[in-house]
């Protein structure tokens, strides 16, 4: 899942990429694809012709890139076509385990790249599967891409305050978030916008499981991916491999629940910062009093309304959305810490601003509404206004900006469904789902109602963490259950009770004193894998922002 209007993700090391020794580029011999069609469709793609990759991370990795042909409307196979991007990296070792597809969440996440995330699983079990990667419909390389105003993503700096407490405020947010959708039903890629469900990315799955001749199908999801997961098992459970979901989405309130939801873990999750921050005080020199210096944030907040810094950029929103990223994950705490302690000691802003993301095309925005606004209903303005000024009552945090990333569905042009019911009851393989107690995007209780959902899952919480999505992270506990279940397809026994089956370290904070190092290398971890790809998945699951 996501957050915010304009957030730059803060991990940018570079690493050198891990790739296998000895390569294959030669196609592994697959069982042929069933004469009998999968429930739930009967469509099966042409043979995908595979070549050179035009990202250059992926060429380096000696993975093949091509474009796989789909039915835009899978209740018509024989109608109007669309292209879905597609990559793969080859198995290199002999014990070969079949494919595996990556999404790393949004929606509206590019997953070209991940296939390079083979070499994250340890112990070698990665170089075992051929790794796929994606962009979903309308995403990216597909075509066509999805757009429906370059202009919106950013819309500038110092923009109305989130929180609607004056009436031109308001006005204008109504206003914009309204005008975005009416471009949307404008766009030249309208066509699909009544296309773009999840069931719809869950068909285009299949076709690639069918598209390689694959019985079934294994797969890694990151956050939004773990409802693409949940969706797919439920449509075609006999085509369940061995799944992997991490930051595990709860159906049940897809989406607008899930929304509020966020509201009120975000706000709690900056607490915890908010400690970080007091309790390294030697580090940021904000106080050594965590309740004060959560108070003078939400007085900077008010200051930056009526007067901007960073030369008229840096207002409370943007301001805000940089800080949303601790709320996130912990990787860039020192960062995000160092950044703010200069504007509020210095009145500098400008490290705040290079952590912010700013103007940008809006494709991963644009398919973000329309798999979100078309997934499930949405309730009035009037019911939503309600919930927003009840929940940042006591959640003042993300709730108003939330509210407003998410407003676009209150006119989206093309209809709502009735939310999909996912089932696990018929599913037989097992599958490994990954939390953290206090992550927000997608809130720990949600892991567990997914859990008793899907009787044959097993699940690891990371205790008292507050990392979104943050597996092969160097947590041996969860790492390495991760490469067992992938290697062996087994899983410890299942606890009885509504309960976590694993108890596992979270994702460490990193050290204060490690401010140069945007990744944790405390208490013996150190991130499994390659930076660049860390900041991919951040930003695929935070779009646009």
């Amino acid at each position: 899942m996501k957050k915010v209007l304009t957030i730059a993700a803060s991990v940018t090391v570079g690493i050198a990429l891990l790739v296998p020794a000895g390569q294959s580029t030669a196609a592994p011999e697959r069982p042929a694809e069933p004469a009998k069609p999968a429930a739930g469709g009967s469509y099966t793609p042409p043979a995908i012709e595979w070549g050179e990759c035009d990202n250059a991370r992926l060429e380096a990795a000696g993975a093949e890139c091509g474009m796989m042909s789909v039915p835009l409307d899978y209740d018509r196979p024989n109608s109007t076509k669309i292209k879905i991007a597609v990559s793969r990296l080859l198995h290199t070792d002999s014990d070969y385990k079949g494919m595996i597809a990556v999404n790393p969440g949004g929606p509206g996440g590019s997953g070209l790249i991940y296939p390079i995330l083979a070499p994250s699983i340890p112990n070698g079990v990665g170089a075992k599967y051929d790794w796929y990667g994606f962009d979903p419909r309308g995403v990216g390389s597909s075509e066509p891409a999805l757009s429906c105003d370059n202009d919106y993503a950013g819309m500038g700096y110092d923009r109305p305050d989130y929180v609607p407490t004056k009436k031109k405020n308001m006005k204008w947010w109504r206003h914009t978030t309204r005008g975005y959708s009416k471009a949307c039903g404008k766009a030249d890629a309208r066509k699909l916008l009544p296309y773009m469900r999840t069931v719809d990315v869950a068909q285009d799955l299949n076709s690639l499981r069918k598209a390689e001749g694959q019985k079934k199908l294994n797969y890694y999801g990151f956050s939004y991916g773990t409802y693409l997961g949940q969706v797919y098992a439920t449509m075609f459970p006999k085509r369940v491999g061995r799944f992997v979901w991490d930051g595990v989405l709860n159906a049940k309130n897809a989406f607008y629940e899930a929304n509020l939801d966020q509201d009120r873990q975000f706000d709690k999750n900056m607490d915890v910062y908010w400690k970080y921050i007091a309790d390294n005080d030697a580090a940021f020199d904000l106080g050594t009093n965590w309740r004060a210096v959560k108070r003078n944030y939400y007085k900077l907040l008010k200051k930056l309304d009526r007067k901007p810094a960073a030369d008229g950029q840096l207002g409370p929103d943007e301001l805000n959305d940089v800080l949303l990223s601790a709320a996130y994950y912990v990787y860039g705490w020192v960062d995000i810490g160092n950044a703010y302690a200069k504007l509020v000691n210095e009145g500098d802003g400008s490290d705040i601003m290079a952590e912010y993301a700013g103007p940008g095309d809006d494709n991963g925005f644009a398919v973000y509404n329309g798999v979100q606004c078309t997934d499930a209903q949405w309730p009035n303005w009037r019911k939503t206004k309600a919930d927003s000024w009840r929940i940042h009552e006591k959640h003042p945090f993300l709730t108003w900006g939330n509210t407003w990333y998410n407003a676009p569905c209150l006119n989206w042009p093309a209809a709502s469904h009735k939310a999909f019911k996912v089932k696990g009851n018929k599913v037989k393989s097992k599958i490994l789902m990954i939390g953290e107690t206090h992550d927000a995007a997608t809130v720990f209780s949600g892991a567990l109602v997914t859990r008793k959902t899907f009787p044959t899952s097993f699940l690891i919480e990371g205790v008292g963490g507050t990392t979104h999505s943050g597996s092969l992270s160097g947590v041996a506990c969860t790492d390495d259950t991760i490469a067992s279940y992938l290697d062996t397809g087994k899983l410890p026994k299942r606890k009885k009770g509504n309960r976590s089956d694993k108890l596992c370290a979270p994702v460490p904070a990193p050290e204060p004193a490690a401010a140069a190092k945007l990744r944790p290398k405390s208490a013996g971890t150190t991130d499994r894998m390659p930076a660049d790809l860390r900041t991919d998945l951040q930003k695929a699951q935070t779009i646009g922002r």
